[in-house]
């Protein structure tokens, strides 16, 4: 249950109000601003906990007067989560447009791919454990979209030089070379990232722990997508970015590999 009070709110008068119910486990935390607290109780069954949160709203609104009323919370938190939502899927197709006019048609492909699998196995976790979805999870899922993306356009602008630069090798050999030579600064970008959302993770608080979960498991997929699935879909599109290059044949071709 969330509160929101014109005036500041005591979280330690809250907790002590709260404390004579019959409601275990409860906990009382503030977020944001001093106007705003939070309170959590355990999971119980439905009529136990019909009757509590009645009881724990009653106390709530005996202390702090003028607390808005949770169910327009509610219907305010679900209007949020549906804005929240378009704007994460406005924000996918303006990278994928981005990906697409900077690159060639086949690195667009892949970077189509990477996308929907980091976003559709970050919701799955959640969905999975039943975490709740709120609005730091989608700032999460946003940033992690960002660093997929961004993760994706080093290896991207890396393997289109070396396409430029090795004409005659192999596109799977240019590929894995060009993964080789930014894995160096890869693994040191998801270091710093996981160091800083394990921090977040352990002392950020309950309200930072959905976020911090999001960044620990979305930078991971990303990082992974980004080397297994983005720039190995390449060959499954064309054989070379741009225009195909056809091998030469003859004396020009023993010319060209004599120099």
């Amino acid at each position: 249950m969330e509160i929101h009070a014109p005036d500041p709110i005591d979280i330690e008068h809250l907790r002590d109000a709260l404390h004579p119910l019959d409601t275990r486990e409860i906990q009382v935390q503030g977020f944001q601003d001093p106007h705003n607290a939070m309170v959590r109780l355990r999971r119980m069954n439905i009529e136990k906990a019909t009757s509590s949160i009645r009881s724990s709203a009653r106390a709530i609104w005996a202390l702090c007067r003028g607390a808005r009323h949770p169910k327009r919370l509610a219907r305010k938190s679900r209007a949020s989560s549906s804005s929240a939502l378009i704007s994460l899927g406005l924000a996918m197709i303006l990278v994928m447009g981005y990906i697409w006019l900077r690159f060639d048609f086949q690195f667009g492909v892949g970077a189509i791919l990477s996308l929907f699998h980091d976003a559709i196995l970050t919701l799955g976790v959640f969905s999975f454990f039943r975490i709740e979805f709120t609005l730091p999870v989608i700032a999460a899922l946003l940033t992690v979209i960002g660093y997929s993306m961004n993760d994706t356009v080093v290896v991207f602008d890396r393997m289109r030089e070396n396409f430029r630069k090795y004409k005659t090798m192999p596109p799977p050999e240019v590929i894995d070379l060009s993964i080789n030579e930014t894995l160096s600064r890869t693994l040191m970008t998801i270091g710093t990232v996981l160091i800083a959302s394990a921090a977040l993770y352990i002392w950020g608080g309950e309200t930072m722990r959905a976020f911090a979960i999001c960044m620990l498991f979305g930078t991971v997929v990303a990082t992974y997508s980004s080397i297994y699935i983005a720039a190995p879909a390449l060959p499954l599109v064309g054989e070379r970015p741009g225009r195909p290059t056809k091998p030469k044949s003859g004396l020009m071709a023993r010319g060209s590999a004599s120099e």
